[in-house]
């Protein structure tokens, strides 16, 4: 009888937290970020294009404030903020004496702590602020909707994008030749950033976004070489740390973001360390064994490494 009800208890801790509507809305936006930030977040990872991610994210920050603060759509203030600091990041790099990075540091930094007042003033509507904190627990069926499009629109241009990606990845010096076309597939890379922090933003807020697309993508090229296999395991990632930090909020009450957030920091970690110790007995059981003079210690970039 123990048993049982033991048994009957561990099944209701699991099931509990989504028989409400407001979790059950978490968990829908959470599976539709999970599987457009693994997928999406594979290709920033391997173009090694993270800080780019983290710098459009914040640049579109004030946009979405402004957007909000006026009635404007989301897509509409992201598209204004990101023109803004391309056109201020263009005209600051022509300065003598400022070269790119500094002057993607400055606007950025700059953009950011504007829309940072503009959320957090107090004459800001109530609500504004989950912009830059997020609020999964609180999305409604509308936002479900509009992430959903926006995630099926992200996912169909990456299947289009798909063979561009792997050609110009693979070897961009001489992507032309095969039919590559970088500067299209540098610009499509930064628009589908651009779609994918406004899926994430009413959940995770702009300052967690980052974490959710690179996050799982990262702790995935732990345990894989190949892009396909590579973005089903950031896939599972990201769902995995989603559930994990949503059943943390529910049990402990903390925020919900912020739960996720650290759940594919945990999960990042733990495959950080069980990679370390895979290359040590690799290490030593190459060491026992005979060397290949044919071997080479050339390190190529990361998308390189892999067998596309």
């Amino acid at each position: 009888m123990n048993i049982i009800g033991n048994s009957q208890e561990a099944w209701r801790l699991i099931f509990d937290p989504w028989t409400g509507g407001i979790m059950q809305r978490a968990l829908a936006e959470a599976t539709l970020l999970s599987i457009v930030s693994g997928v999406l977040g594979c290709w920033i990872v391997l173009y090694e294009v993270s800080y780019s991610a983290e710098s459009l994210a914040h640049a579109l920050f004030p946009g979405l404030v402004v957007a909000v603060l006026v009635g404007f759509p989301l897509g509409l203030g992201a598209g204004i903020g990101v023109t803004v600091a391309a056109l201020l990041i263009a005209n600051f790099s022509r300065a003598p004496g400022i070269g790119r990075d500094t002057a993607v540091a400055v606007v950025i930094s700059a953009l950011f702590g504007t829309g940072i007042v503009l959320a957090l003033s107090p004459r800001s509507p109530p609500g504004i602020q989950e912009l830059l904190f997020g609020d999964i627990l609180g999305v409604s069926d509308l936002d479900l909707l509009l992430a959903a499009g926006l995630a099926a629109v992200t996912l169909l241009a990456l299947r289009l994008l798909h063979r561009q990606l792997l050609v110009v990845g693979f070897d961009r010096m001489s992507a032309r030749s095969v039919g590559g076309k970088p500067r299209l597939v540098d610009s499509a890379l930064l628009v589908l950033v651009a779609l994918a922090t406004l899926i994430a933003v009413q959940g995770l807020g702009n300052l967690l976004v980052v974490a959710a697309l690179v996050g799982p993508a990262a702790t995935a090229q732990l345990l894989t070489r190949r892009v396909v296999p590579m973005m089903a395991l950031a896939v599972l990632v990201a769902f995995t740390a989603s559930v994990s930090g949503l059943y943390l909020s529910y049990y402990v009450g903390t925020a919900g973001g912020a739960s996720i957030a650290g759940c594919i920091v945990v999960l990042y970690l733990l495959a950080l360390v069980g990679n370390s110790i895979w290359r040590r007995l690799l290490k030593g059981q190459k060491s026992e064994g005979p060397v290949n003079p044919g071997s080479s210690g050339t390190v190529q970039s990361p998308i390189q490494r892999r067998t596309l």
